[in-house]
Parts: structure tokens; C-alpha cells; sequence
């Protein structure tokens, strides 16, 4: 299977080979969750809408709210033996951004779970609980707690890195290795705007919500993008910020001064890959560099001729090294086939 998965030709085919439905439905077609936006259908990307069509919502006790929070994730179809692989996303984003890698690892015999942080993605919020550093961290804990319970991989690209080694250095028992994409970790948290007034930060979540400002993004995030794929990626990027309570958990977090994880670094005792991008405009190469010689136990790989996203734009090759460090112990190491040709190729 796996060798007939790296000959195949082009992403779709892969698909196929794996049992993954990548065609299934087109703009307008039905079975989304209920509780996604209803701009879901509007969606054009097959592996977007396949996964979307995965996210579920389980509940997750915290001492913070009086209720379960119904937390969305897509969880895994089979559990395995082995440890599991988690991904988290980047700031302000969703589990959405895995639809390249999430069900390549899945028919590699991965347990995978794509976890949305407390505050972004699709939980429901409906009683605005804090979205502070503490109450994600809490959170995160308590859905492993209840619903995973095992040492797991965890993968965190960008802020989604500072999320992680914030959850590794409180919950070590809970994390066997990390993984860390293009890590943005030396940031002092959200810096003046927890000063601001919170009319002005309202209008900044207003702000950052906006078309305008998530394409130009995409410009810095992602080498070479077309204007077409650019539109597609801000709809796919913004959807989780059409839930009613967004704004107001934008603006806990951006006033509750965001994640500063600057000392918890040389606190790490996982072995963690980092995974560097050539052409990454929003994280210096040498911050990556930097953050290899401080953590203990760390290797690094680049990815050639990427943005920002490595995961979103060459899935394969992403794929490939979560699979391997995933599977490796202190003494052996498991090669996983998924040629160069395929880790070269982008995916919308």
C-alpha cells in the first residue's frame, strides 16, 4: 500500500489508494456538522470539506466554567497501541489547517488527533469562558485527560509551538515528544494591545477578522500563492471567526497579555524536532536556530523553498517527518516512503 501510495500520481490519487473520499461533495453540498458556519458550503477545497466533515465537539470539564465546554477536534477513527500524534494549530486558526497531513498520518496507522485550542476553532463558546494562556493550557489538559490519556506526540507550528512547550514544561507526563513548525516562541506575548481600551480592541479583533488584512497574510504565510488559491485559503483561515462569541475571546486573549514562554525553554526534557521553512517571512530562520541550542534534546530540519505554513503547502514532506520522528525510539528509527517528488508537490 505504502509503495503504491508514493508512485501514485497526483494528490487525488493518493487519496483514492488510501480510502479517503478527497471528491466527496461540491459548494452547497450538505453534512457539516450543524454547528460550523453555514459559509462552510462555500468551500471548493475536497480536502478541506472532507475533514470539516470529521470535526466534532466532546465535552471537556474545567474548574473554570460552571459546564462542560464542548470542545471541537477530529478525533481518530481506530485507536492504536501506540502513542498518539496530536496537531495543533497556529494562532487564531483551526484544526482546518491539518487537511493536508491529517489523513495521510491516519493511513499510515497513526492515531491522530487534530485539537482546536480553547478560543479558536470551533468549541462551543456560548458562555464565554476565559481564553487566557492558563485557561488554554487547563483546557488542553483536561480534554487529554478524559479523552486521550496517553504520552502523545505533540505537534505545535508557529504559536501553536509556544502552546506546546507551554503544555510540555506543566503536563510532562503527557507528552512523550514535540514537534515544532516554524516556531514562534520568543514573542513577549500580545505586548502593548493588552493595554488597549477595550473598544480599540474590539476593533482590532474587528480588524483581524477582515478580508483584506487574512489575504495579506496569506501573501507573507505562503510562497508563491495564486490569487485564486489565496481566496481559498482566507475563506477556509477566517471560517471558524464567523462564530458568534469569536470577538470576545479574541479580545480575552489579545488583554490577558498571550503566551511569553521565553523561560520555560530550557525546561524541556522531550526530544523535540523543530522544522524550519527556507522562505519563512514571520519566524527568522536563526530564532529556530537559536531555540536548537537552547532546548536540551533537539534536532532540526529545513524545508526547502516554503513559507510560513509547510504543512498546508507540502503536506507530504510534513507528513514524512511527523511519521518518522513519531515512530522512533531512543534507538531506532523507522523510515517512512513517501518519495520527493510527492514532499515537493503543493495541495490547495
Amino acid at each position: 500500500m505504502i509503495a503504491a501510495f508514493v508512485s501514485s500520481g497526483c494528490p487525488v490519487n493518493r487519496c483514492r489508494l488510501l480510502g479517503i473520499n478527497c471528491s466527496a461533495g461540491g459548494p452547497g453540498g450538505g453534512d457539516f456538522p450543524s454547528f460550523l458556519p453555514k459559509e462552510v458550503h462555500n468551500i471548493r477545497d475536497p480536502s478541506t470539506r472532507t475533514l470539516a466533515r470529521r470535526i466534532q465537539r466532546l465535552p471537556v470539564k474545567v474548574d473554570f466554567a460552571e459546564s462542560c465546554i464542548m470542545s471541537s477536534c477530529v478525533m481518530p477513527r481506530v485507536r492504536r497501541d501506540a502513542d498518539p500524534v496530536v496537531l495543533l494549530h497556529c494562532f487564531d486558526s483551526s484544526c482546518l489547517e491539518w487537511r493536508g497531513v491529517y489523513p495521510v498520518l491516519e493511513a499510515l496507522g497513526f492515531e491522530t488527533w487534530a485539537i482546536d485550542v480553547l478560543g479558536w476553532g470551533f468549541s462551543d463558546l456560548e458562555r464565554r469562558p476565559p481564553c487566557n494562556v492558563a485557561a488554554k493550557r487547563c483546557h488542553l489538559y483536561q480534554l487529554w485527560k478524559s479523552h486521550i490519556h496517553r504520552p502523545m506526540t505533540l505537534v505545535g507550528p508557529s504559536l501553536g509551538a509556544a502552546v506546546a512547550i507551554d503544555f510540555a514544561t506543566h503536563y510532562p507526563e503527557a507528552v512523550d515528544k514535540l514537534i515544532l513548525i516554524n516556531p514562534n516562541v520568543y514573542a513577549e506575548g500580545t505586548g502593548t494591545l493588552k493595554q488597549l481600551p477595550k473598544p480599540i480592541a474590539y476593533a482590532m479583533a474587528s480588524l483581524l477578522k477582515s478580508v483584506p488584512l487574512r489575504c495579506y497574510s496569506k501573501l507573507l504565510v505562503f510562497e508563491g500563492i495564486s490569487v485564486s488559491r489565496m481566496l481559498e485559503y482566507t475563506n477556509v483561515g477566517r471560517l471558524h471567526c464567523l462564530l458568534p462569541w469569536w470577538e470576545d475571546s479574541t479580545v480575552n486573549f489579545m488583554l490577558s497579555g498571550g503566551y511569553n514562554v521565553t523561560s520555560q525553554i530550557r525546561k524541556v526534557k522531550q526530544r523535540t524536532l523543530l522544522i524550519s521553512s527556507e522562505h519563512d517571512k514571520i519566524v527568522n530562520s536563526k530564532l529556530t536556530q537559536r531555540l536548537k541550542r537552547e532546548l536540551p534534546n533537539a534536532i532540526c530540519r529545513e524545508i526547502p523553498d516554503c513559507g510560513h505554513m509547510p504543512h498546508i503547502e507540502k503536506p507530504y514532506l510534513i507528513t514524512k517527518l511527523i511519521a518518522e520522528f513519531a515512530s522512533q525510539t531512543k534507538t531506532t528509527s523507522v523510515p517512512v516512503l513517501i518519495d520527493q517528488r510527492s514532499c515537493n508537490k503543493q495541495t490547495v
